[in-house]
């Protein structure tokens, strides 16, 4: 079962799981798109099936009836995952509160409904596993103009902590939460957030594919952890940050401020897909070349490793006998 699934991190996750022949529920609120995940699914894998559920997270009866439909069909859910999602830029005090409202709805109470259904059908059955999509903003590091969005990731991290501390005091071993916290991925995030900045997002940071965070989901359905880190900077910005916290957020600011956004007036005030979905432009990537960026840090990493293995060599052949 994934949620999120017309776009971005959700939408690799279905195809993820339908390559190994998983039969999937896939939602979201465009069902046009739906249709078409659902046609990705079928050909990625003989054995894939699955099957639409046009809905909105934020409505706990729309998350049932997904949840129903699940059951209806196939008798069980194995996997849960709450992939739906979306973003706001802006000042907090200028964001206007119904927009964070929204987001709340979708990134936190949509994740609740979520583990809501998961887990009264997964404590039925004695197994399953509940996997909620968080982030290393607001699950491990802060960043100016993202507030919104990071505290919601931030309640997601905390939520799981507690649903494992609950289903360990009811002796429910066999269900089990983990939480996935992505770096940068390079999927459609930015162009459907609200932006209340008036800056386009000119730069992005190392950015992760959809396609690896996906293979991390897969990964955690079949060897569940409690925490899951993703992509570039994922582990060393939570560490840099517990050693030198001052500097990671002034660093952090800098470049939010000076590198990732445009100048003022070079974007429009949109609400973006936060009330519509995100129809036409839902994707997979969001077109920022995560995986051109992903290949060139292996080879420059690579480049590293024989550039030193090379002076060692040296260094072993020149020294005196």
């Amino acid at each position: 079962m994934v949620t999120g699934a017309s776009s971005g991190i959700g939408r690799a996750v279905a195809r993820a799981f339908a390559a190994r022949g998983a039969r999937t529920v896939v939602t979201a609120r465009s069902a046009d798109v739906l249709n078409e995940v659902v046609r990705e699914c079928a050909a990625a894998h003989p054995l894939a099936e699955a099957v639409a559920v046009s809905a909105d997270v934020g409505d706990a009866q729309a998350v049932a009836r997904v949840a129903q439909t699940a059951l209806d069909r196939y008798g069980r859910i194995d996997v849960w995952v709450n992939a739906a999602g979306v973003g706001i830029l802006g000042r907090l005090d200028q964001v206007p509160p119904e927009e964070v409202r929204r987001l709340w709805e979708v990134n936190v109470l949509g994740t609740l409904h979520g583990a809501h259904a998961a887990l009264t059908v997964m404590r039925r059955q004695g197994h399953g596993v509940l996997i909620d999509l968080s982030s290393v903003l607001g699950g491990a590091v802060e960043a100016p103009y993202m507030g919104a969005y990071a505290v919601s990731k931030a309640a997601l991290a905390t939520l799981d902590d507690v649903l494992r501390q609950e289903l360990a005091l009811t002796g429910d071993h066999g269900v089990h939460v983990c939480t996935v916290l992505p770096a940068g991925v390079d999927t459609p995030f930015f162009a459907h957030a609200a932006n209340h900045t008036g800056r386009r997002v000119r730069s992005m940071p190392a950015l992760a594919t959809p396609e690896r965070v996906a293979r991390a989901v897969v990964r955690a359905a079949a060897h569940p952890r409690r925490r899951v880190l993703v992509g570039p900077g994922a582990r060393l910005l939570p560490w840099s940050h517990a050693v030198a916290p001052g500097l990671v957020r002034a660093l952090i600011r800098h470049r939010t401020e000076h590198g990732y956004l445009g100048a003022p007036g070079t974007a429009a005030v949109t609400p973006g897909a936060l009330h519509t979905p995100s129809g036409d432009t839902a994707a997979v990537s969001g077109g920022h070349h995560g995986r051109a960026r992903t290949a060139a840090r292996r080879v420059a990493a690579l480049a590293l490793l024989a550039g030193a293995a090379g002076a060692l060599g040296t260094r072993i052949r020149t020294r005196p006998l």
